[in-house]
């Protein structure tokens, strides 16, 4: 699989200087916790789950997780774990017959004895599966789930990713945080090969204080989840080796109520895309245009940019546009999207555009040639070998799995090429 693969050759090649790469679930993990990008969730007992994932895979997602925990009623945990069973030999009898490629598939437990319990169940049809999210992961806690992770890849025969997800109230209380973050740091050290990404559970954090961010807010706008962030990164983001891939938290919204605020989506990166967005329709307008997509049309659809950009404040996209922003200058990756039309802002905004593209090689050729600092090449700011290193390889491997955006093309172009289809 590969990120944008959904678009038609000639829309990448006009979108890309360096497209992205393909990738598969063999593929090395640094490589797919990058990767990850928008991870849409879903309910494990939806009857269609089969073709949700067949639909979303031909739409650009490339990571799903299938719920058995917060998404589901208590009394439907039974029900939920036949209906993934039945779901993924569905899935991979369809997808060893044809060509598509399946997406990363994770299946978040409520307790560490379904991991192995699941793994068992699946059959052969656990090749499909990438891994597990852990849920409500704490020092305490952890140590249950990973050991059954590694018992349920000998039963697979197979590696088996960890993504645990933080969010219990000991996390968010101040007098606890601190011995949680460590003890999860050593926890995870030990088990390093098996965690993919770490993921944050805002939504569970939030409900400690009983805080609720409105769509006109971010989570950075939140005091007590802004903390809590910083600690996580500051602890288990570090880019010295010890760290993980922290990947953003939910936006839980989608349309419609009525606005507070006034939209924070600039209209000039927009306007300047000439003449809108062109792209060759198998399905409707989706995304940030109407949400869930549903039906289909054929021929070419044809928007403006102040049209998407309508659209995008309509579905207070805006809003995740600018907390997606602030998760990658606050060192998380990736994102959980609770609604598909989250996704496709997820991915555009991934795409590393050609200024930063420059600025990383120029930064990794320095300091090869022994540090300094060098104008950048765009002449607007300082490039300094030493220690912007981390950060500039960190955008190639971005670049390696969602592509260099030619010079002149916009995240607004970006995003419009994957919206209107």
């Amino acid at each position: 699989m590969r990120h944008f693969g959904h678009l038609a050759d000639d829309v990448r090649g006009r979108l890309f200087l360096e497209p992205p790469r393909p990738f598969s679930s063999e593929s090395e993990a640094a490589v797919l916790a990058t990767a990850l990008g928008g991870t849409l969730y879903s309910p494990a007992t939806r009857p269609a789950l089969a073709a949700d994932i067949r639909k979303q895979a031909a739409r650009g997602v490339v990571s799903m997780v299938l719920c058995l925990e917060d998404a589901i009623a208590d009394h439907e945990v039974g029900a939920g774990e036949r209906n993934l069973v039945e779901q993924f030999n569905d899935l991979v009898r369809d997808f060893t017959d044809c060509t598509q490629s399946h997406p990363l598939l994770f299946i978040r437990v409520r307790t560490a004895s379904q991991i192995v319990d699941l793994t068992r169940r699946l059959g052969p049809a656990v090749r499909l599966l990438t891994g597990f999210v852990l849920p409500k992961f704490t020092g305490h806690s952890g140590g249950g789930y990973l050991d059954a992770l590694a018992e349920a890849e000998t039963v697979a025969g197979r590696r088996l990713y960890a993504m645990p997800v933080l969010e219990s109230p000991e996390l968010a209380h101040l007098e606890t945080r601190r011995e949680q973050l460590f003890g999860i740091a050593r926890l995870l050290a030990e088990h390093r090969d098996r965690v993919l990404a770490v993921r944050l559970g805002v939504t569970d954090l939030c409900s400690a204080y009983g805080l609720r961010r409105s769509p006109d807010l971010t989570a950075y706008d939140v005091a007590l989840v802004a903390g809590v962030i910083g600690d996580v990164v500051n602890v288990l983001g570090r880019a010295d080796g010890t760290g993980f891939t922290v990947t953003g938290p939910v936006w839980e919204y989608f349309p419609v109520q009525e606005r507070m605020f006034r939209p924070q989506l600039r209209r000039t990166p927009f306007a300047e895309v000439a003449g809108g967005a062109r792209g060759t329709a198998n399905g409707t307008a989706n995304g940030a245009a109407n949400g869930a997509a549903n039906g289909a049309a054929t021929g070419t659809v044809r928007v403006s940019g102040e049209e998407v950009r309508r659209r995008i404040i309509e579905h207070d996209l805006d809003g995740l546009i600018r907390e997606i922003e602030l998760d990658r200058a606050n060192g998380l990756l990736g994102k959980t999207c609770i609604h598909p039309s989250h996704v496709p802002a997820v991915h555009a905004l991934s795409v590393v555009t050609h200024e930063e593209h420059c600025d990383a090689r120029d930064i990794l050729r320095q300091e090869q040639g022994g540090g300094g600092v060098l104008r950048s090449a765009y002449t607007n700011k300082m490039n300094e070998a030493r220690p912007h290193r981390a950060w500039a390889e960190r955008v190639l491997l971005r670049a390696r799995v969602f592509g260099v955006a030619r010079e002149d093309v916009s995240f607004a172009e970006l995003l419009m090429s994957t919206l209107i289809r």
